[in-house]
């Protein structure tokens, strides 16, 4: 690797020598001009020399080499995955190590429960660039509900795509969301990613057919266009001995089309659209239409299996590869007994975003494995096949929904594409803030006490919210 940095580095050196004999203009140029002729005479067989002499003697002088050891911290194994699964050339030594070339890969996880996986970042990120060689952050990764907090750090802690020498060019056929979250209050990109999370409703095609009469996506999408329709099939779904999910499976459509962020002017502000998830999910819990488990618990997860009574589960394409347990054979995913349709509202969730440290040793590599894993066209076709991802790339996702190539085996062999690209296209993140992640914890904590019956009002629920945000964030206030 590092002799790839030199080559990468001489290359440049290269090109700019040509680019001054076409006559390109520079700060040199510019004080050789202003200089008398006899000056610039003098000057210029010493300075032709003394570059053939640099460029003779490149080996013995290299450019400053990278980093023998790339670190990356994460929070789960998603980018991990991806990163060993389908980067060329890499090596696996153990579960948290390996090899590119002869740079030496470790990876650190930490889970985002309690903030834990953010607060790891905000210890090690701010004097990354004094930390030994071997310590430094390389590359991390942010999601969605909180990405802004590491983009528009005061002092910034995510290199530019600018400055890694990645252009608007390279990132043009990704989707401009992907790219909006990522970009700073002075128009600079700090991130990328190989995902486009729009999402939908996730349905189970046997409890379609028990409750509607139908497994077919279109039939099942009019069925369920509007939240009104959703909960008429929710009762027929109950007659039919199924729930229709867990309330916090449709926490995320309902926030996703907010009116205004979370914390507005430094007060924390619930929304009318979260307040209207609130009263729906209240009614349908009360009339046993809908469960309360916790999102990835054993009991939701229940549904998943052929014996399970959950309609379905709302989601983006992660949810296919990372939640719906298709590696295991009595999974309704194993056996294809899943379907995809829009659902009551477009809505997105989530998403992974690889940002470069800044003070990071390894700019050349982070620079290559981030236009490999997020542009390399290649690379994200097989991601989507392999991995049932929507991918962050028109070309791609155009090309899957155009023919058989797009078709899952876990939804029983139904191509989603051509809804994931159009649902990627109507994403508006205009209303995120840094504080997301934290307040739809709490939020979600406070209201399953509402849903459960240990809080005997939605006001006592909000008051417990109240107190446990202003514990986790300091300096909000809230109503």
């Amino acid at each position: 690797m590092k002799k790839k940095v030199l080559v990468t580095v001489l290359s440049t050196a290269m090109v700019a020598s040509v680019l001054a004999g076409c006559g390109s203009s520079t700060a040199a140029d510019t004080a050789a001009t202003s200089a008398s002729p006899a000056a610039t005479s003098e000057a210029a067989a010493p300075a032709a020399t003394e570059a053939a002499a640099a460029e003779a003697s490149s080996e013995a002088a290299p450019a400053a080499e990278e980093g023998t050891t790339l670190n990356i911290q994460v929070w789960n194994e998603e980018f991990k995955s991806r990163v060993t699964d389908h980067y060329p050339g890499y090596e696996k030594v153990d579960d948290t190590h390996g090899k590119i070339g002869d740079v030496n890969v470790t990876w650190t996880i930490t889970p985002s429960d309690d903030n834990a996986y953010q607060n790891n970042l905000d210890s090690v990120l701010p004097g990354n660039a004094d930390a030994a060689a071997d310590d430094k952050v390389d590359l991390y990764c942010i999601e969605a509900d909180y990405a802004m907090k590491y983009v528009n750090a005061e002092t910034p802690v995510a290199m530019s795509m600018s400055e890694l020498g990645i252009t608007d060019d390279d990132l043009a056929d990704q989707y401009q969301y992907t790219r909006d979250i990522v970009t700073d209050a002075n128009g600079d990109q700090r991130g990328t990613s190989w995902q486009a999370c729009s999402a939908g409703m996730i349905y189970n095609r046997e409890a379609a057919k028990a409750v509607l009469g139908t497994d077919d996506p279109a039939e099942v999408q009019d069925a369920m266009s509007d939240w009104s329709k959703f909960n008429d099939v929710a009762a027929k779904a109950k007659a039919a001995g199924y729930t229709m999910c867990s309330v916090n499976d449709t926490y995320r459509v309902y926030s996703n089309n907010v009116s205004a962020p979370w914390v507005q002017d430094g007060k924390v502000v619930v929304d009318a659209n979260v307040k209207a998830w609130v009263d729906d999910s209240k009614k349908l819990a009360d009339a046993g239409e809908e469960n309360t488990y916790e999102l990835w618990s054993d009991d939701w997860g229940k549904g998943k299996y052929a014996d399970g009574k959950t309609f379905c589960y709302f989601g983006p394409a992660w949810v296919f590869n990372f939640s719906l347990s298709a590696d295991d054979s009595e999974s309704i995913a194993a056996n294809g007994g899943w379907g995809y349709c829009a659902g009551p509202q477009s809505f997105y969730w989530g998403g992974t975003w690889i940002c470069a440290a800044e003070g990071s040793d390894n700019p050349t590599l982070d620079k290559e494995i981030m236009l490999t894993m997020s542009t390399d066209q290649s690379v994200l076709k097989e991601i989507a096949q392999k991995d049932s991802d929507c991918v962050n790339s028109k070309t791609v996702l155009k090309e899957l929904s155009a023919d058989d190539s797009g078709n899952l085996a876990i939804l029983g062999g139904q191509n989603p594409y051509e809804q994931l690209a159009a649902g990627a296209e109507k994403v508006d993140m205009s209303n995120v803030s840094d504080y997301d992640q934290g307040c739809t914890e709490e939020f979600q904590n406070a209201m399953k006490g509402y849903f459960d019956g240990s809080y005997a009002t939605y006001d006592d629920a909000l008051a417990a919210f109240n107190t446990a945000i202003v514990e986790k964030y300091p300096e909000l206030t809230t109503d």
